[in-house]
Parts: C-alpha cells; sequence; structure tokens
C-alpha cells in the first residue's frame, strides 16, 4: 500500500501520507534518516509506481477516510526515498488537485538545480527543505550525499527557487551530536536561513531510531547554546523534539496499515498499543507479524519502537 495514516504531523496536522517512491532510493544517506541506510544513492529521475497507481490508492483513501467522518490537512509526499527522484510526480500532483486537499512535499532539496525537479516542487501547496550544514564537509558527514552533488550549487539553487515559489516554503535542520551544534555551525545556518527566509525554520533532533546507531540528540547545554545563537538571528522558528502523539488511524485491516506506516514512520509501542485498542485488536497481530520477520523492534532514547522490515 502505497498510502498510510493519516498521521499526527507536527507540522501539517492530520497527514495521509503518500509513499511515492519504494525503499530505498534516495541522493542521501542520512546518518539520522528512520527508513535505514541506503544502499545506493541516485540522482537520475525515473518510472517507479506511476501515477494512474498512486491516484488510485490515494483516491479510494480519501474517498474512506471521508466516510469515516475523518480529517485529512495534507496530502503529503513523505516516502522511502527523496520524493523528487519520481518521474511521475508532478502528473500525480496535478491529478490529485481535484480532491480539494493541500500538497505538501518533504525533499531534501538535492535536485532542486533539475529543471523539472523545479517545476514539479512548485506545484506543492506547502515545501519543507532539509538545511543540515551549510558546510561541506559537515554535510557530507551527516547527509552522505551521491558523490556528483556539489552542496554549494543546491543551496544557490535553494535561493534562486524560493524567489519563484509560491507556496509555503519552510527549511528543517535536524541537530545531531557533536556534528552540527557548534558555534560556528548555527552562526552559518542561521545567515543561510535568514537569507532563504521560509516561513518557519523548523530544527529537530533524533527522536527515532537512525540509520546509523551512534547517532544521538545533542547534549541540552549544547543545544541551548545553539538555540540562543538562532534565536539572535531569526524569529520565525519552531523546535520540534517532542513527541507527535498517538492519533493515528486505521483502514479497518490494522496489518495492513502497521506495516504501512512503520515503513516511512517507526511507531512507538504505546501509539501502537493505542491503535489496537482503538479498534479491539489484541497484541496477537502484533507478535505474529515479528514471528513472520515483517516488523521489527528497537531501542531508542528509553522508548521501544516498530518498524517495517525492508527486503
Amino acid at each position: 500500500m502505497e498510502t498510510f495514516g493519516p498521521i499526527p504531523s507536527r507540522r501539517l496536522g492530520r497527514s495521509l501520507g503518500i509513499n511515492n517512491i519504494p525503499p530505498k532510493s534516495c541522493s542521501y544517506y542520512c546518518t539520522y534518516c528512520q527508513v535505514g541506510p541506503t544502499e545506493n544513492t541516485e540522482i537520475q529521475l525515473r518510472h517507479f509506481y506511476g501515477s494512474k497507481h498512486l491516484v488510485k490508492q490515494v483516491t479510494e483513501r480519501v474517498k474512506q477516510l471521508r466516510e469515516q467522518g475523518e480529517t485529512i490537512d495534507h496530502l503529503s509526499f513523505v516516502p522511502d526515498g527523496e520524493p523528487t527522484l519520481d518521474a511521475d510526480l508532478g502528473t500525480t500532483i496535478d491529478q490529485l488537485k481535484p480532491l480539494g486537499i493541500k500538497i505538501a512535499i518533504i525533499t531534501n532539496a538535492s535536485l532542486i538545480w533539475h529543471p523539472k525537479v523545479r517545476e514539479t516542487l512548485k506545484k506543492a501547496d506547502w515545501l519543507s527543505i532539509k538545511i543540515d550544514s551549510v558546510n561541506s564537509k559537515i554535510w557530507q558527514k551527516i547527509n552522505i550525499p551521491h558523490p556528483s552533488l556539489k552542496l554549494d550549487n543546491i543551496l544557490e539553487n535553494i535561493l534562486s527557487f524560493a524567489t519563484e515559489y509560491n507556496g509555503t516554503l519552510v527549511s528543517e535542520t535536524m541537530l545531531i551530536k557533536d556534528r552540527n551544534v557548534d558555534e560556528k555551525s548555527a552562526y552559518e545556518i542561521a545567515d543561510f536561513i535568514h537569507r532563504l527566509n521560509p516561513k518557519t525554520a523548523y530544527f529537530l533532533i533524533p527522536t527515532r531510531p537512525p540509520a546509523v546507531s551512534s547517532v544521538c540528540p545533542p547534549e541540552p547545554e549544547k543545544l541551548q547554546i545553539f538555540y540562543n545563537i538562532i534565536n539572535q538571528k531569526l524569529s520565525n522558528i519552531e523546535y520540534l523534539t517532542g513527541y507527535e502523539g498517538n492519533l493515528f488511524t486505521s483502514s479497518g485491516n490494522i496489518a495492513e496499515d502497521i506495516l504501512s506506516i512503520t515503513a516511512v514512520h517507526p511507531m512507538r509501542e504505546e501509539a501502537i498499543r493505542n491503535l489496537l485498542e482503538k479498534h479491539q485488536v489484541n497484541w496477537d497481530v502484533i507478535e505474529n507479524m515479528i514471528n513472520s520477520g515483517k516488523i521489527k523492534s528497537t531501542e531508542y532514547q528509553g522508548n521501544k519502537f516498530y518498524t517495517k522490515i525492508l527486503k
């Protein structure tokens, strides 16, 4: 299933996710990625599921949710990889517009220099772009990009794209211990985001199991120094350092829904228990999924998460 949710989103409200990229086609191997490692980074646009298949799935799910009285605030392209690698993304967005729901894309912006990608991104109502560092060496360590990508080119094109984009533009920066929270990084990131002038600059810390197990949130005292510098430079800031909550929705097939969600969004145990209780399903369904090798549990920062095993 290429749709999941709606899931509770700290930025998008009730977000119906669209998984338009199979695992794990991406231009980056982000060390903190909750989907897991990228075996081979790629930058060539290509066809994956196709717009016809995706539009049919999304339309049917929206109809079902509306009949259940569920609210959908955004249709969000937040897949198992980089959404702009999908050559059919623009066509898919065009065909989803008649549903009357805002379209959101969360992108790492690594392909924003590509003319087709730029035109596609302009179709989104809400767009989040990743800016984890403006220092090439730090960027290489955090995001591990495709060898042909150049950070200066990406940053330059992000700035030029922003002048052409008419939707809601936000930035997203993941803060990682011993990587990008030093004072120099704080000043550099703040200066760039000030030039970009997004509606909101979001700063996050890892809250779910990362691709590289050694990745951790920064120490509180380091974060505070970073925040103090950022606060001097920017006014439109939100810090996403907490848990989104447990307001997940099922289509009626709990096992399929949990597999769809955990493919892109590791779920805390309490969220799964909450969903099972809501639909009067016992924990055996989870035990069966673990025993059959469909999902696995992981401990991270004192919480247990469940993630789909990607094959």
